[in-house]
């Protein structure tokens, strides 16, 4: 209490009273005695207001110069944003001609054009099937010192990885599916399912969790011919040993979307001769 006490009962350091007491003594201390420091004085004011009121002067004649030049920006900013999306426009439009295209040719196959339009996906595909939910485990965003799957070198979240759907549908492929799509996004010949970090991604798009993969084919059958090949027993322990959580179901009737864009290739018998 003593030392709160003293703060507040000399809360100027003592100091600073004994140095101003010593100049008022000795007359240095307070305004400017003699003319000519009262002239210097009066002098260094002026000067003060003299840079103040220019400098206020010039902020407020180069305030509208850049408030025009932000708007002008502005401006500029909004003119090549709508270029930019009438161009991306533009492109959708003229990709979506292009499998308009694409999808003409392939119906010129003959006798066996639809059969090329469904492997080739170039058209809607539905009828029975089944229906493979694959997701997450529920802990699956808490990570964790699980085992590392496979030679990942990532210990293992609970995630579904992109080699796990590449089993899956070519497990599907392999007993029997017809056309398969993943959360809408059809798959053909050439499709390829990657990853990019912890997302999956179909033709370069990416997808969410859950993946729901239809496919289309002899329902019954297929499914089961899914659940015993080695594609589904490895999918049956990502369940047991991972807490991947799926589920399949037999299904009437399903639709397969077609393919965003198909690729047209032909091929020409060879025209030169073997040799002996």
């Amino acid at each position: 209490m003593s030392l709160l006490n003293n703060v507040m009962d000399h809360s100027l350091d003592d100091g600073y009273a004994e140095a101003a007491a010593r100049k008022k003594a000795d007359g240095t201390g307070g305004m400017p005695k003699t003319v000519r420091a009262k002239l210097g004085l009066a002098v260094g004011l002026v000067l003060a207001a003299l840079v103040v009121t220019v400098g206020a002067a010039q902020a407020r004649i180069s305030a509208p110069v850049l408030a025009k030049e932000r708007e002008e920006l502005i401006d500029r900013i909004h003119q090549q944003t709508t270029a930019a999306d009438k161009l991306e426009d533009s492109v959708d439009d003229l990709r979506d001609d292009v499998s308009a295209r694409q999808r003409e040719a392939l119906k010129d196959g003959g006798g066996q054009g639809d059969l090329v339009d469904i492997l080739s996906g170039a058209v809607e595909v539905h009828g029975p099937g089944v229906k493979l939910v694959v997701n997450d485990s529920k802990d699956a965003s808490q990570g964790g010192d699980g085992d590392p799957r496979e030679t990942s070198g990532f210990s293992d979240t609970g995630r579904v990885r992109d080699r796990d759907m590449q089993r899956v549908v070519n497990g599907l492929w392999e007993s029997g599916a017809e056309a398969v799509s993943i959360n809408g996004q059809r798959l053909t010949a050439l499709s390829a399912i990657r990853a990019a970090g912890d997302a999956i991604l179909v033709d370069n798009k990416p997808l969410v969790p859950p993946y729901t993969v239809l496919a289309v084919g002899d329902g019954q059958r297929l499914s089961t011919r899914f659940q015993n090949s080695p594609d589904g027993l490895y999918l049956h322990a990502l369940q047991e040993n991972f807490g991947i959580r799926t589920s399949i179901s037999v299904e009437s009737d399903i639709k397969v979307p077609a393919a965003p864009s198909v690729i047209v290739r032909t091929a020409e018998p060879s025209t030169r001769k073997g040799t002996s």
